[in-house]
């Protein structure tokens, strides 16, 4: 599984990060954690506010620090 975080690396995207990595290890799933600093790459993903989560590629959280609990839900 890949957490993808998209953000200037500010305390809410490091809450984000440690949330996503409580939520996966709650759920004893393996992971890898991708960070996404660039303005310009974090246009071209479709992103509009930070910060924002990807799991897999694909765009689940933006523009709020999710709860652990909200990030176990979107886990399979």
């Amino acid at each position: 599984m890949k957490f993808t975080i998209y953000g200037s690396g500010c305390a809410k995207c490091t809450q984000l990060t440690a949330n996503a990595e409580e939520a996966a290890k709650a759920k004893g799933l393996e992971y890898e954690i991708e960070k996404i600093t660039d303005a310009n790459a974090i246009i071209d993903a479709g992103i509009m506010r930070t910060p924002a989560l990807a799991i897999d590629d694909e765009i689940v959280i933006e523009g709020k620090v999710a709860k652990p609990e909200e990030i176990a839900q979107l886990l399979a």
